[in-house]
């Protein structure tokens, strides 16, 4: 059984989606998986209907957890004798393998890449370049979510982002100029506040020979901070924009190296 959250919310089983029919119900099934601790029921309460819990709150918060283990039972849970989902004093826990929440393979496998990256750069590019594709969208984008699961969200989203560092770093460093300059521009447009995303842009145009275009590149940039913000460019990108004006390629590289690798 495999339950994938970035993406749609989706339970899979026997290569089959076999997701549990009720909104609520997959809400709480994907903060107990996200939670990877024990979560009060207080806690489902306010994830389920914020300041605002019916006066059965209670009781449907029991119906919920009730028919998740139902669901699980029927799926092939419990193994080896144990409650996948289990009642604490603490609140509830849900006991899923990492390898089976597709969330937790994406963050073994960044930071399996950061652990060799040193040794083994090719193959720490590889692991992270393995760990995005488990990404099939913004992470439950299927489904109604409270304040918990919204900064769950956050937190995967930021991770995300760390992954694509990390693989932009890693390939910068092996050549891989180039190649890079798609993705860089998907991701500087789909992140325009986001400075490190431009600047790795005009790093890779600048060594593909491609000059003017990585400056238009800076001015776009320094035009969106501007009516946007307010603000300028950092002093790592001015110092980009003008070893790049001044064709300085060996101290450009060493500006803007982004510290994913040294972890966050």
């Amino acid at each position: 059984m495999n339950f994938n959250v970035l993406g749609t919310f989706e339970v899979v089983h026997n290569g089959v989606v076999s997701s549990p029919t009720a909104p609520k119900v997959c809400q709480v099934l994907a903060l107990l998986l996200l939670a990877d601790q024990p979560v009060p029921r207080e806690s489902l309460i306010e994830e389920l209907w914020v300041d605002r819990p019916p006066r059965s709150a209670v009781t449907t918060c029991q119906t919920y957890i009730y028919q998740i283990r139902k669901y699980l039972a029927e799926m092939g849970a419990p193994r080896d004798g144990m409650d996948v989902l289990s009642t604490h004093p603490s609140g509830y826990v849900l006991r899923a393998r990492r390898p089976d929440v597709d969330a937790r393979r994406f963050e073994d496998l960044v930071e399996g890449a950061r652990a060799v990256a040193a040794e083994d750069p090719v193959g720490a590019a590889r692991m992270v370049r393995r760990a995005l594709r488990t990404w099939r969208g913004a992470p439950l984008s299927n489904l109604i979510l409270g304040p918990l699961l919204r900064v769950h969200v956050s937190h995967l989203e930021e991770q995300y982002l760390r992954a694509w560092e990390i693989c932009i770093e890693l390939e910068m460093r092996m050549g891989r100029h180039r190649e890079l300059i798609g993705e860089l521009k998907t991701l500087a447009a789909m992140h325009p506040f986001k400075e490190w995303f431009h600047g790795q842009l005009m790093l890779a145009l600048h060594r593909s020979g491609r000059r003017v275009e990585a400056l238009n590149v800076y001015q776009k940039l320094h035009r969106i901070l501007r009516e946007e913000l307010g603000l300028g460019p950092s002093l790592e990108i001015r110092q980009l924009h003008q070893q790049i004006l001044s064709g300085v390629e060996e101290q450009t590289a060493g500006q803007v190296q982004l510290q994913g690798l040294r972890g966050a």
